[in-house]
């Protein structure tokens, strides 16, 4: 008996915290996947720099051995220097003569900058430069994710809100089963023309990258992620690259289009309905009844906004008011507005208009 009521006790509670239980198995699960990717990396990239360390002190040794004229200090200090100019995309070598800050070569900064993408291959030389980077981006972030906000939400009312309103409408499947396929699909278009179609461009016309590097410069890229060890444009040779300028705007326009096309696969996504339960899972309990009433609300907005439209029509076409009813008892059923179709001829009243 004594075991029974603990355990009902042990059920009420559970009940009773399901939301925080459930957000802090996500707070443990996440710092789980920090810790296993952390020593997954290390384990894969470790051995590599350990071994990269030991080949540039042999050739160091190998370079003062034959050259005994050079101190190992001044050495030191020259290779130092080169490095830190390197950091800041200056190079030293002779065939180098491609400037870091022309015109187009700004405008690649400032389209990575605004959309947090920053290689890190370019950073401001000057005092000046670090200043007006700061107050920049302070005012140039927030417009730019209110830009591309207002972007895809217009994107999204024609490649998925009406195609599933259409879709859904002919062939009667349900919204969410239509969702989860059309937003699959979406994904693979946008996959194959931002990232697979690019990545053979770019092993094409960037002669030291193989497919995997390019393909993972596409991904780094769209997600924002922007490592700066792989940056187009940066060949030194003119043969390779005779028009740099204009193959540095063509990524530039190349990086907002993808960005704004993966910002549609992910809104798409974020909007099934499956994973708006799912997150509903982590809500607290007044955020969840909030979430739901704002979901109602705006389905009885577009009820309304609907049932106007409709009453519209009927007072221009009369003859149509018997299917009025029908039409509402659809919208109510589907939670979803959907455009007004007019009865047939044969339908109305029972007789042949």
């Amino acid at each position: 008996m004594v075991r029974g009521c603990t355990r009902g006790a042990c059920l009420r509670f559970i009940d009773r915290h399901q939301s925080a239980l459930n957000f802090g198995l996500l707070v443990v699960a996440y710092i789980l996947y920090l810790v296993v990717g952390a020593g997954i990396f290390s384990a894969i990239e470790l051995p590599y720099e350990d071994a990269l360390r030991q080949e540039l002190k042999a050739d160091l040794r190998d370079f003062l051995r034959n050259n005994s004229c050079v101190s190992d200090a001044r050495l030191e200090e020259l290779l130092s220097r080169a490095l830190e100019a390197s950091n800041y995309g200056v190079s030293i070598l002779d065939n180098d003569t491609q400037r870091s800050w022309d015109f187009v070569s700004s405008l690649f900064f400032t389209s990575t900058v605004l959309t947090t993408t920053g290689y890190g291959h370019s950073v401001p030389l000057s005092d000046g430069g670090k200043a007006f980077c700061i107050f920049y981006s302070l005012l140039g972030i927030p417009v730019t994710l209110f830009f591309l906000s207002a972007v895809v939400q217009r994107i999204m009312s024609v490649v998925t809100r009406r195609p599933l309103s259409y879709f859904h409408r002919r062939w009667a499947m349900s919204k969410s089963h239509l969702g989860v396929i059309h937003a699959a699909f979406l994904a693979f278009i946008t996959t194959l023309i931002f990232v697979i179609i690019p990545a053979w461009i770019f092993v094409a016309l960037e002669k030291d990258w193989n497919f995997l590097e390019a393909l993972y410069f596409c991904f780094i890229s769209l997600t924002t992620i922007g490592l700066g060890d792989y940056v187009p444009g940066e060949t030194h040779s003119k043969e390779s690259n005779p028009h740099p300028h204009l193959y540095r705007l063509a990524i530039t326009v190349y990086l907002l289009l993808g960005l704004v096309c993966v910002l549609v696969v992910l809104e798409t996504c974020w909007e099934l309905p499956q994973m708006k339960r799912f997150r509903q899972r982590f809500y607290e309990e007044k955020l969840r009844e909030l979430d739901s009433e704002t979901t109602n609300i705006i389905d009885r907005d577009q009820l309304s906004d609907q049932l106007a439209d409709t009453a519209d029509h009927v007072i221009d076409h009369p003859a149509t008011i018997p299917s009025v009813s029908e039409q509402a008892a659809s919208i109510r059923q589907n939670g979803k507005s959907a455009p007004y179709t007019l009865a047939s001829g044969s339908a109305l009243n029972g007789k042949p208009r």
